[in-house]
């Protein structure tokens, strides 16, 4: 298959504007405040993500994580799901980011500082 003059035009395009896309994302990340620990939806712990600490986590039907707090970092280091998922999934430091544990439905999320401009609503 030979490639056309606009075949080359619109992949440029395209990867122009994913580069474009990725250094937005890349510099406008947050690094995170705090680690919140959600087990089946319900908020279980919080800890700053400037604390090194190591805490296991109490899933449903028995299951644990054991969570890693280091050098602002949070990873999940072990846990008793049969697939490893959460654990292979590595560290994360920025807001908005999370690790997920389906078995035991553990959650980890980062979560920023709140902003402190003055207005939570605005009510009519």
């Amino acid at each position: 298959m030979k490639l056309k003059k606009q075949d080359i035009f619109l992949l440029a395009g395209l990867l122009a504007v994913f580069l474009i896309l990725g250094a937005v994302l890349l510099l406008t990340r947050k690094s995170g405040a705090t680690v919140v620990v959600r087990v089946a939806g319900e908020e279980t712990a919080t800890f700053a993500l400037e604390e090194n600490t190591v805490y296991t986590i109490e899933g449903v039907s028995g299951g644990t994580n054991k969570l890693v707090i280091e050098d602002g970092a949070v990873w999940l280091e072990d846990a008793s799901c049969p697939d490893q998922l959460c654990v292979h999934q590595g560290k994360i430091q920025y807001v908005g980011e999370s690790i997920i544990c389906l078995p035991n439905k553990v959650s980890v999320t980062i979560e920023g500082e709140p902003e402190e401009n003055g207005v939570d609503v605005i009510a009519t």
